[in-house]
């Protein structure tokens, strides 16, 4: 079975849901990458490894590696543009032009006929908007396809003990709580290759613990996901839930 992870940068498919993604292409599912932008705006290591006329190139890679550690069948890049960080971190969408975007996801769809999608969370995880933005074209594209649209779920789900309530996608109930530890190798082999982006995945827990920490951790090792299309009522009665659940379902 086909699934598509849809997602807004390199980094986002192994930091919120790079475990419950390997355990799904562990255990059979092809799972498919569809990235937005190759993520020219994001940070270029600490101390720089890039220039930043050179990071689009550089997080390309950095994603071509992640996605082989987590087992991922294809990735595909949709060519948008991320735009840089403004003053005082304000953040930006990629394109004003939903319409095409929703498209040129529909199109994916009909190229790999997936059986779910898996997307950022409709909160934009803390209100990114080039993360609200995939979530919103997702949607559209999944809608569009009526009574044989493919499952559509969402990351970063909010639960009573989720281990970072800032990302937690307040409006999205978690449905799954997955602890993903059987796949933390390969979540931490996939983080890894994200070298550019390193500083940035340890800064706020290194905050928050009062001393550094590394990669491996940073990581989350409880992941969580929310179906909204079509609604659950928690019961296992699609592939998705009815495969997590026989394996590690907290």
């Amino acid at each position: 079975m086909n699934l598509l992870a849809f997602f807004a940068h390199p980094d986002d498919e192994t930091m919120l849901a790079g475990g419950i993604l390997a355990l799904l292409a562990k255990h059979g599912f092809s799972v498919h990458y569809l990235s937005a932008t190759r993520g020219e705006g994001g940070e270029v290591g600490e101390p720089p490894l890039c220039t930043r006329e050179e990071l689009g190139e550089v997080r390309e890679q950095e994603l071509v590696c992640a996605v082989q550690a987590l087992g991922g069948r294809s990735l595909t890049f949709l060519g948008y543009v991320d735009p840089t960080v403004g003053s005082g971190e304000e953040l930006y969408a990629y394109t004003d032009n939903l319409t095409l975007l929703a498209g040129q996801v529909a199109a994916s769809i009909r190229q790999f006929q997936p059986v779910a999608i898996f997307t950022h969370g409709s909160n934009g995880e803390y209100g990114h908007p080039a993360h609200l933005l995939t979530y919103t074209a997702a949607r559209i594209a999944v809608e569009s396809f009526g009574a044989s649209a493919p499952l559509l779920y969402t990351i970063m789900a909010d639960f009573p003990d989720h281990p970072h309530k800032r990302l937690a996608n307040r409006s999205d109930p978690a449905h799954l709580v997955v602890d993903i530890t059987p796949s933390l190798p390969q979540k931490e082999k996939a983080a890894l290759c994200h070298r550019t982006q390193h500083a940035l995945f340890v800064r706020r827990r290194s905050q928050d613990l009062g001393r550094p920490v590394t990669v491996p951790e940073a990581l989350m090792r409880l992941e969580s996901l929310h179906r909204h299309l079509p609604p659950s009522d928690g019961r296992p009665d699609d592939p998705i839930t009815q495969a997590l659940a026989e394996w590690v379902i907290s």
